[in-house]
């Protein structure tokens, strides 16, 4: 089970930082420019990160809610009708315990296969296509040679959408009643070019909302769900995707409508929503004059999730065939169509 990580302490601030932009998935120049680059960024945006993590603590709470979900996941593994016995490791891409640490660990336990699962619902070559690489390098490096499968992605997985629908509508019913809402799905952002080299994550999370809004409006009939997609945590000078949270927040509140924000990506919290959306864009919407502002949790441990996850694992443990979709799409931007990384092995298949 794997996500991005995040600092356990204020000092860790800046060598997470140099290890996210060192990551040629995240800037992709040879060395020693790509190390001269991430160390600039680095030490340029620490103070900036460090207010930040002082807001929540003074750390990211991602670790110890992933391992929360590992347990929970486990539990349901175990205690299904497969008779499975399954150990759920975490380990994290940018931050401690990472890949190196957890191989050594998987390699003492000794499976007999080994499934990776990201907790990124939508694919992209710099969140799941990076983690899958960097333990496809960490693997090789403790000799651990036995059948790994990928699952890719799960932008509409039946548990993964009923949990976001559940915590949306417990969100839904603070709302005034009568009083004009509009839902806002947030997105963690990527560079316009991303995108236009094929990466599939924006198509992706457009499904996710699809399929949300779909069986939210089956839950509340006759009652159409305003929504708009938005994205957030833009840096630097690139062209991002949009439109940006900013925009959307700005147009409910010219309006004249409420909002409930939803992350729409992120499955446990961390700064992007306990800051970002939390503290900063609440600030934004009251500011503007908008009444009321509620924010959906992350899906954490919710049942219906751990349902889904399990149920892309044991899906995982029966088929042989690596390289099958776990999202069932045909698409040709479907990242095992087309990938920067070989599933198997994490190594990229073009320079």
């Amino acid at each position: 089970m794997f996500n991005l990580g995040g600092p356990d302490r204020l000092s860790s601030v800046e060598p997470f930082l140099f290890n996210l932009f060192y990551d040629r998935a995240i800037i992709d120049l040879p060395n020693p420019f790509r190390w001269a680059l991430a160390k600039f960024i680095s030490s340029r945006r620490k103070a900036k990160a460090i207010s930040i993590y002082e807001k929540i603590g003074g750390k990211s709470p991602i670790v110890e809610m992933t391992n929360d979900q590992a347990e929970a996941l486990e539990e349901v593994l175990n205690t299904s009708e497969n008779s499975l016995t399954c150990k759920v490791f975490v380990f994290m891409r940018y931050w401690h315990p990472m890949s190196d640490e957890v191989a050594g660990a998987v390699k003492d336990y000794d499976p007999d296969e080994i499934i990776l699962l990201p907790l990124y619902p939508q694919y992209s070559t710099t969140t799941t296509g990076s983690s899958i690489m960097d333990w496809g390098r960490a693997a090789r490096a403790a000799k651990i040679d036995v059948p790994t499968k990928p699952i890719c992605c799960y932008p509409t997985q039946p548990g993964w959408i009923d949990a976001q629908c559940k915590l949306i509508n417990q969100s839904i019913e603070k709302m005034p009643h009568g009083a004009p809402m509009r839902v806002l799905f947030s997105a963690h952002g990527l560079p316009q070019k991303i995108i236009d080299k094929g990466d599939p994550y924006q198509w992706q999370v457009e499904k996710t909302v699809g399929a949300i809004v779909e069986t939210l409006t089956q839950q509340i009939p006759g009652m159409p769900v305003e929504h708009r997609l938005c994205y957030q945590s833009r840096v630097g000078r690139l062209e991002w995707i949009g439109p940006s949270i900013d925009d959307e927040i700005k147009r409910a509140a010219q309006d004249g409508v409420n909002v409930v924000v939803v992350p729409v990506v992120f499955v446990s919290e961390h700064s992007e929503t306990l800051v970002e959306l939390d503290m900063d864009y609440a600030i934004k919407a009251y500011d503007l004059g908008i009444k009321q502002y509620e924010r959906v949790p992350a899906v954490g441990t919710h049942p219906d999730f751990m349902a889904g996850l399990a149920n892309l694992v044991e899906g995982a443990l029966k088929n042989n065939k690596v390289r099958d979709c776990q999202c069932g799409s045909k698409q040709t931007q479907c990242p095992h169509k087309n990938a920067r990384t070989n599933f198997k092995t994490g190594t990229r298949l073009d320079p």
